[in-house]
């Protein structure tokens, strides 16, 4: 159980507490506003704190000098640089600030991380952008997930009825070297596969591998394709700003739509590559107009939750071929699966996630599920006394359904072959069943 400060009770910092608390860490929120204060002790057993965050007797009020982990996500960059900073040099081990402005993510110019000593700065729209752009370029995806620095990626696709795989054995795909199916999901059931396990119609596959090797197996199990290299936007917000810029460097055209003049104007001359429009795209007229019917997709990114899922929706009837929602309360994306919005994606579920991650820091990480119980990805580091490190990986008996996805070292991050050995100071992402980090531990880490 680890003791962390939240300083900061909105949207993120409330989310935040309410998963870490799930993992039985200690929590303690910072916040300047009782009312938020109260929201959060409505939902979750934390200890509360009023004051503000970048003021030293607050920070140690909450008990930053002896917290394991501050992470400052109040809804302003700076005092949360400032926040974490503080934090960091009165004895937090371990600091993550929350930001919004990419100038500091960006480290060109200066590298806040390292000036301020901060161990990290996670930014939702940045992760959100992320998602929904990875989407984009493999339209039939239903899932991504990265590991290992983004080289290594697990892609879950359904198997539609057309696919040429069904009916063929695994070992008969044509599957890249660095690709690998983890689990196979059959009329709700996932299961690990073999090499001998035959694809159904319907079947939902997950993949795990290199980056690079997704786009020639992508059309194996589904047929749809980017119809179009033009987006729609619906809002103005900082996460369409994120969006259109991460969109425009993929070579997307974008079609941003905002109803308010001022900020419409603001956005145009701020991006000129944008088209800025100022009106409702979802306006049965307008969307003929501009024939938003031919855009690869329609996102709706307000910061209202109602306008975006009503948004998504009403583009989905008027022929938009692919829908996002961008959604600020978690609770919302499982239902829009079933509505009709193809992609729901949450800014607080990303970064909650992200922060999971960082506050980790046990021999053997559990990073992602892919399957309940089945197949869930863990990252460990070789140690020398390992069963199976110095030995070649085809010496080495794993559990059924264990393998290692990844193996980074130093700078370099590849999918291993038969051939290859792990070694001392190795980072390895595993995939293995829930009860698997005790054979973890005695294969490469004792």
């Amino acid at each position: 159980m680890k003791r962390i400060v939240i300083c900061g009770a909105g949207e993120v910092g409330r989310y935040a507490a309410e998963v870490l608390s799930q993992d039985g860490h200690h929590i303690s929120v910072v916040d300047i506003r009782p009312d938020k204060l109260s929201s959060v002790e409505e939902v979750v057993d934390v200890r509360s704190i009023k004051g503000f965050s970048c003021h030293p007797r607050t920070l140690l009020a909450a008990g930053v000098p002896s917290c394991d982990v501050l992470i400052a996500a109040t809804n302003q960059d700076e005092i949360n640089l400032l926040t974490a900073a503080l934090g960091k040099r009165m004895g937090a081990a371990k600091v993550v600030a929350r930001i919004h402005n990419r100038a500091y993510i960006d480290t060109s110019d200066l590298d806040y991380c390292k000036q301020f000593d901060i161990d990290h700065l996670i930014c939702p729209e940045q992760l959100t952008s992320a998602a929904i752009v990875g989407n984009l370029e493999d339209p039939g995806v239903m899932a991504i997930e990265r590991f290992a620095h983004n080289q290594i990626e697990m892609h879950r696709y359904t198997v539609v009825d057309e696919s040429a795989a069904i009916g063929a054995k695994l070992s008969a795909l044509d599957l890249p070297l660095g690709v690998r199916v983890a689990v196979i999901s059959r009329d709700g059931h996932p299961f690990a596969p073999g090499g001998e396990t035959v694809l159904h119609g319907n079947d939902i596959v997950t993949l795990i591998g290199e980056k690079r090797h997704f786009k020639q197996v992508q059309h194996m199990f589904h047929h749809r394709t980017r119809r179009a290299n033009s987006v729609a936007l619906m809002g103005g917000t900082s996460m369409a700003e994120w969006l259109a810029e991460d969109l425009l460097r993929r070579n997307f055209s974008i079609r941003l739509f905002e109803r308010d003049r001022a900020r419409a104007v603001e956005i145009s001359e701020k991006h000129p590559k944008i088209t800025v429009i100022q009106a409702d795209p979802t306006d049965p007229q307008e969307f003929q107009e501009e024939h938003l019917e031919e855009s690869a997709a329609f996102i709706a990114v307000t910061e209202n939750d109602e306008h975006n899922i009503l948004g998504a929706l009403q583009a989905k009837q008027l022929g938009a071929p692919l829908t996002c929602a961008v959604i600020h309360m978690p609770t919302y994306v499982s239902l829009l699966e079933h509505l009709g919005v193809d992609w729901p994606f949450s800014p607080r579920i990303v970064a909650a996630k992200r922060l999971l991650k960082l506050v980790d820091d046990s021999p053997v990480k559990k990073l992602a599920t892919l399957a309940p119980k089945v197949a869930i990805v863990y990252e460990l580091t070789a140690g020398p006394g390992g069963s199976a490190v110095n030995r070649w990986l085809k010496e080495v008996t794993f559990p059924k359904g264990m393998f290692v996805a990844a193996i980074q070292r130093g700078t370099d991050v590849r999918v291993p072959g038969a051939e290859d050995r792990v070694v001392a100071g190795d980072v390895l992402i595993v995939i293995g069943h829930d009860k698997c980090q005790k054979t973890l531990t005695e294969l490469f880490i004792r």
